[in-house]
């Protein structure tokens, strides 16, 4: 979970603390959450630096039905999808669901493989799933360090440790916790 502009109801931190309420109610789950951290925009100069976290919880249903949740949530804190990357008052991202690889490991590895400068301008039109560049994110496996270290890529078979110490150095020391 992340976002970089002040919603209707504070800066990014209030923000994510009100989606992760919301999220508890609407998946009705208990929620384990990372510490937030303060980190580049990706790409680098697409906006003001992000507050991100990480959550791991259990849900009873569908990916798909998740990803919907997640959506009306965004969408209840004024998220409007006009800008690939572009700024946001609220981004959820559903990065995995367990051992799940959807819609196939052959699509999968497509979107994970794309060039920057395709990412930038394609946006998927299904859900995919395990997120196909997690693996390549400081900004996403430092705050999952917090909630899940042990969790295992289904396609790689790498640990969310695995992963993030397989990061640049630098890239990792640019995530910054609040305190």
């Amino acid at each position: 979970m992340g976002g970089n502009l002040e919603s209707e109801i504070g800066p990014p931190r209030v923000t994510l603390g009100y989606a992760l309420a919301s999220l508890r109610v609407m998946a009705n789950s208990l929620v384990l959450k990372s510490k937030y951290f303060v980190t580049p925009c990706f790409p680098i100069g697409y906006g003001p630096d992000y507050v991100n976290a990480a959550v791991s919880f259990q849900f009873q249903g569908e990916s798909h039905e998740l990803l919907a949740i997640l959506h009306r949530i965004e969408a209840n804190f004024g998220r409007r999808r006009t800008q690939r990357w572009g700024g946001r008052v609220l981004d959820l991202d559903l990065l995995a669901f367990g051992d799940e690889i959807a819609p196939t490991v052959k699509v999968f590895e497509a979107w994970r493989d794309k060039p920057l400068t395709e990412q930038v301008s394609q946006t998927p039109q299904e859900l995919i799933l395990p997120h196909p560049r997690m693996q390549d994110r400081a900004f996403v496996l430092g705050p999952l360090m917090d909630v899940a270290p042990d969790w295992s890529h289904p396609v790689s078979g790498h640990t969310v440790r695995q992963m993030y110490n397989r990061l640049p150095a630098e890239e990792r020391a640019a995530l910054k916790p609040l305190p």
